[in-house]
């Protein structure tokens, strides 16, 4: 089914003027979401705001927004008062300056739109997509709507333009505010991880070798539900011991990735005769530690 368009808006640097159409690139509301029931009769539970102060539920028309100044301390405002607050959207995404891509950490990533040219808008969006991606820059510019005004940044990939909003400074932590310690990194564990690193290294990224397991397990006991059948639960997997000896770990790890026939030589050398790490002790199924008691 094709997309469907969500608003227009105009691309402007310059003189130049780009009108592209909207649409959403992310789909959240895939999310399995459950309703709160009645445990008794299983029918659907009203949400109710009760006040503090008197102990009764508000109707709706009573209701207010306010804003705490000071600990239990609100001054309130109406609706027309918050409606006046909100930034008039503009339908154009103003371009202020264009700098690489990589110089954007992804961190700073929100909520992504795919643009598409709208009427009369083809010939200027090609020549604008192919000059962002030959320079290799992207555009950063501000975008106001639903109230709110955004960063956004309008950066080429293979088949058009995609418009990404743009967290605030203010809105992203720095890392330098959690505490991580300076530790020393031998040559010979930095030469194991990086060979473990590269089996498995890939020259791109397959967006579809990953599905949601999570989801297709609750689909499943959702459907085992509705007809009626009786769910078991699975016991929780025991936790992994602490890893203690770094070295052992990451040699554990090369030779369970390495292709057989290259671990295939090394099964009359003594380093095969030792025993596994306690990391990979830890990780034998539980149904198999069983059995060795």
């Amino acid at each position: 089914m094709a997309a469907r368009s969500i608003g227009s808006l105009t691309i402007s640097f310059g003189l130049v003027s780009i009108p592209v159409k909207l649409y959403t690139a992310t789909e959240a509301s895939r999310q399995i979401s459950f309703n709160l029931l009645h445990k008794g009769c299983g029918s659907r539970l009203k949400q109710q705001y009760v006040c503090l102060k008197e102990e009764v539920p508000v109707p709706r028309e009573d209701i207010v927004k306010g804003y705490e100044f000071a600990k239990e301390q609100y001054v309130m405002f109406t609706p027309e008062e918050l409606k006046a607050l909100e930034e008039a959207g503009t339908h154009s995404a103003e371009i202020t300056e264009f700098v690489p891509i990589e110089a954007i950490d992804p961190v700073y990533f929100d909520k992504a739109y795919y643009l598409a040219p709208d009427k009369g808008g083809a010939k200027p969006y090609a020549l604008f997509t192919q000059a962002l991606r030959e320079s290799k820059r992207c555009a950063l510019g501000r975008w106001a709507a639903r109230g709110k005004q955004y960063i956004v940044m309008i950066r080429p990939v293979e088949d058009g333009l995609i418009m990404q909003q743009l967290l605030y400074a203010a809105e992203v932590r720095s890392i330098k505010d959690i505490e991580i310690p300076k530790t020393e990194v031998k040559d010979a564990e930095l030469k194991l991880a990086e060979q473990l690193i590269e089996q498995q290294a890939s020259d791109k990224f397959e967006p579809g070798a990953y599905t949601d397991e999570v989801r297709g397990r609750i689909e499943a006991v959702v459907q085992k539900k509705v007809e009626g059948q009786e769910i078991t639960l699975a016991e929780a997997p025991e936790g992994g011991a602490q890893v203690i000896d770094l070295m052992e770990a990451l040699r554990a790890s090369l030779e369970k990735k390495a292709p057989a026939r290259a671990r295939a030589p090394q099964a009359e050398t003594p380093t095969a005769t030792r025993k596994p790490p306690k990391r990979a002790q830890a990780a034998e199924p539980a149904a198999r530690r069983g059995a060795k008691k």
